[in-house]
C-alpha cells in the first residue's frame, strides 16, 4: 500500500504537468492556426480589392456605353436604314453586356440586378422607338426617336440610376 501511495505521489503531479502542457500547446497551436488563416484571408482580400474596384469601373463604363445618348452617336453611321440601326444598336448593347458578364462575380447582387435592368430597359426603349419608325426610314429618324424618348422620360435613365447606385456602393464599401 505504501508503494501505491508513493506511485500516486509521482503519477498525479506528472499527470497535472502533462495536462497543463497539453492544454498550453493545444492553445498555442490553435492560436497559430487562427493567425495563419487570418493572414491568408488578409492577403486574399488585398489581392481581391483591386479586382472589385476594376469590376465596378468596368460596369460603369458598360453603363455609359449603353446610355442611349452615347450609343446612338457611336453606332449610327451615315446611310444606315432605321432597321439596320435598330439591329446594330441592340447587338451593341448585347455584345457589351456579354463582354462584361464576368463582372457580376465581384459586385453585389443588387448592383448587378440594376445593371441587367438598365440593359433590358435600354433595349426596350430601342425596340419601342423602332416600332414608331418605318424600317426603310433613314437611321437618323430612329436615332432622333430614341433620343426624344429618353429625353421625355419622367425619371432618370436606367443607366443613370444604376451608376448612382454603384457609386454609392463603392463609397460605402471602400
Amino acid at each position: 500500500m505504501n508503494a501505491f501511495i508513493e506511485l500516486l505521489k509521482i503519477i498525479i503531479p506528472a499527470g497535472a504537468v502533462f495536462a497543463a502542457a497539453y492544454f498550453l500547446v493545444k492553445r498555442f497551436l490553435d492560436n497559430d492556426q487562427k493567425r495563419r488563416e487570418h493572414e491568408l484571408k488578409k492577403a486574399s482580400l488585398a489581392s481581391l480589392t483591386p479586382l472589385k474596384i476594376q469590376a465596378y469601373e468596368r460596369v460603369v463604363i458598360f453603363l455609359e456605353r449603353i446610355n442611349p445618348n452615347s450609343l446612338v452617336v457611336r453606332v449610327n453611321k451615315p446611310g444606315m436604314s432605321a432597321r439596320q440601326l435598330h439591329l446594330d444598336l441592340v447587338l451593341a448593347v448585347k455584345t457589351e453586356y456579354e463582354h462584361n458578364l464576368s463582372q457580376q462575380i465581384y459586385i453585389s447582387a443588387s448592383a448587378w440586378d440594376l445593371v441587367k435592368t438598365a440593359k433590358e430597359e435600354i433595349i426596350k426603349t430601342i425596340n419601342i422607338s423602332s416600332s414608331k419608325v418605318r424600317d426603310d426610314a433613314p437611321g437618323n429618324e430612329l436615332a432622333m426617336a430614341i433620343l426624344s424618348a429618353t429625353a421625355n422620360l419622367d425619371s432618370k435613365l436606367p443607366t443613370d440610376i444604376a451608376i448612382a447606385f454603384i457609386k454609392k456602393e463603392v463609397t460605402q464599401t471602400f
